[in-house]
């Protein structure tokens, strides 16, 4: 495939006639319905590492075929589903990794450079409605920092979720300071995690101050370490609470 697809790419002429191609803005639209937090940087940072090559109309612009396409499903799959580094995946792909094409691409009309997401900023009664709580929690969840209004008493959609899960936990009887040594270790591991990207952000801001358009790719990098990151902490802190509720409960 990687032959065939590097013959397309120099085709151009090709690529912009073909229908079955899309565009990185329709592609994202597709991806997005199962994995929501793609964006097009990370499609943009996958095609840097190699591992999906899409073909070029003669202005530049990024054309996937339906095996593209079915690429990327399969390297996201694997990133959400086995927590796989972006290097096991390439190697399974190289080595004929099955990867299944869809028979006939779905079409969405989005722009090429713009995918409206949904909005990132709530206001107070927002937040309550969403969440499902009363105002009574939201403010004991203040008290103990595990959520703050930002300036203009606004709040981003991490607030949203953690007010949320603290509500369903309050049914069981757990308040919010039973919840404040979660807030403790999150801001150590993300102290820790911020230490192992900062080099990173570091030559994004050089690359960019010197106009050096790498430094798209290194930003893109960066946020691929976190995700991976947090997707490795995730699956740490699940396996040591079944060893602790094993333990304690004597499973």
């Amino acid at each position: 495939m990687r032959a065939e697809q590097a013959g397309q790419a120099g085709q151009p002429g090709q690529a912009a006639r073909d229908p079955s191609l899309l565009s990185i803005g329709e592609v994202l639209a597709q991806l997005r319905t199962e994995f929501p937090d793609t964006t097009i940087s990370k499609l943009r940072f996958l095609e840097t590492e190699g591992l999906v090559q899409p073909q070029r109309t003669p202005s530049g612009y990024r054309k996937y075929s339906p095996e593209d396409v079915a690429r990327l499903r399969y390297v996201l799959a694997a990133q959400r589903d086995q927590y796989l580094p972006l290097r096991v995946i390439r190697q399974q792909l190289d080595e004929g990794a099955h990867v299944q094409a869809p028979t006939r691409p779905t079409l969405v009309a989005v722009t090429d450079d713009f995918v409206p997401e949904e909005p990132s900023r709530v206001h107070r009664d927002e937040l309550l409605t969403r969440a499902g709580i009363d105002a009574a929690l939201l403010a004991d969840l203040e008290r103990h920092g595990l959520v703050t209004a930002r300036a203009g008493d606004w709040f981003d959609s991490d607030a949203v979720t953690v007010a949320e899960v603290a509500g369903r936990l309050a049914a069981y009887g757990i308040q919010p300071r039973h919840l404040r040594p979660y807030r403790a270790a999150a801001d150590r591991e993300a102290g820790l995690f911020a230490q192992v990207v900062a080099p990173m952000l570091r030559q994004h801001a050089s690359l960019r101050d010197t106009g050096d358009r790498r430094d798209l790719a290194s930003r893109a990098r960066a946020d691929e370490a976190l995700r991976e990151l947090m997707l490795l902490s995730q699956r740490l802190h699940l396996a040591l609470l079944r060893l602790g509720l094993d333990e304690t409960l004597g499973h």
